[in-house]
Formats: structure tokens, sequence, C-alpha cells
């Protein structure tokens, strides 16, 4: 595996490229041109991907573990079976994005823009979602467990099977959402009613 530790791409373009295996610890891509980037089973540890354009990108298999993204481009990006363990993203251009089969434990995407995603069975455990956009994103079979919710729009999203605290259900915006019998018991106990 090519390792590379603390190295500095700022602005370097490296579009279209394809990386199998490859780990990087505390890199900067700040404002890199990495459009177009393949990645299979490689490791990014603690990098900073500011104004990064990740456009077209394919991710898999790969984990960005405690990664900062801010003003990245991931528009028409795949990422499939990655982990985005403990990453930041801050004003992120995402839509559209397409997501399988990833873990976003523990993430910080506050305030991002995710409408008509599919994020179907996606783990997002302990993460912050705080008033992200995910009006009529498929959330079926996701885990939000200890998810911050608080202002999040979830209008019109289907949540049928996805794990939500209580406090998830009584803080997020789920007006027209689709659950299940399981959740809309689980909100009307959230929100003090009595369900003989």
């Amino acid at each position: 595996m090519t390792i590379a530790v603390g190295e500095d791409f700022s602005d370097a373009v490296l579009t279209g490229q394809e990386w199998d295996g490859r780990s990087f610890e505390r890199c900067d891509f700040t404002d890199a041109d990495l459009r177009g980037l393949r990645t299979t089973s490689c490791v990014f540890t603690e990098c900073t991907f500011t104004g990064t354009d990740l456009g077209e990108s394919v991710h898999r298999a790969t984990a960005f573990r405690s990664c900062r993204f801010e003003r990245t481009v991931l528009q028409h990006s795949t990422v499939e079976g990655c982990t985005m363990l403990g990453s930041g993203f801050v004003d992120c251009r995402f839509r559209p994005l397409t997501v399988r089969e990833t873990d976003m434990t523990l993430v910080g995407m506050g305030r991002s823009d995710l409408r008509g995603t599919n994020l179907s069975g996606i783990r997002f455990r302990e993460a912050n979602l705080g008033e992200c956009d995910l009006r009529e994103c498929d959330l079926r079979e996701a885990d939000l467990s200890g998810a911050r919710l608080l202002g999040t729009r979830l209008e019109e999203a289907d949540l049928r099977g996805a794990r939500i605290d209580a406090d998830g259900l009584v803080q997020a915006v789920l007006r027209g959402a689709r659950v299940d019998s399981m959740t809309a018991l689980a909100f009307a106990a959230a929100h003090g009613l009595h369900v003989d």
C-alpha cells in the first residue's frame, strides 16, 4: 500500500486518476482538482478537502476518517461501501449524489442540502444532521440512532423501517413523511399521546 503522510496536494490537478489501495494521513487537498477521481480500498485519515472539486468521482470500499470537507464539490459522485466515520461537511455541494451501503456514523452535516437523495440503509448513528434538508429523501431502513435532528427537514421523506430516537421524532420536521406503524406509535409516544 502506498502511504502519504502530511503531504500537500493543494491546487493539484489530478483529474480522472484511479487510486487503488492508497493511504493518505493528514494530507491537504485544498482547492485540488480531483474531478472524475476513482478510488478503491483507499484510506484518508484527517485529510482536508477545502474547496476541492470531487465532482463525478467514484469511491468504492474507501474510508474517509475524520476528514474535513468544506465548500467541496461532490455533485454527480458515487460513494459505495465506504465509511465517512467522524468526517465533517460544511457548505458542500452534493446534489445529485449516489450513496450506497455507506457508514456515516458521527459525521457532521449540519445544514446540508440532500433533497431527494436515496439514502436507504445508510448508517447515520450519532450524526449531526441538524437543519439538513432531507425532504423527499429515501431513508428506508436507515439507522438514525442518536442522530441530532433539530430542525431537520424530513417532509415527504420515506422513513419506513428507519430507526429514529424519540428526540429525533420531536425535533425534526416530519410533515407528510411516510412511516411504518412502529414509527407512528413511537412518534405518538414522543409527543405525549396515549395510544390504546
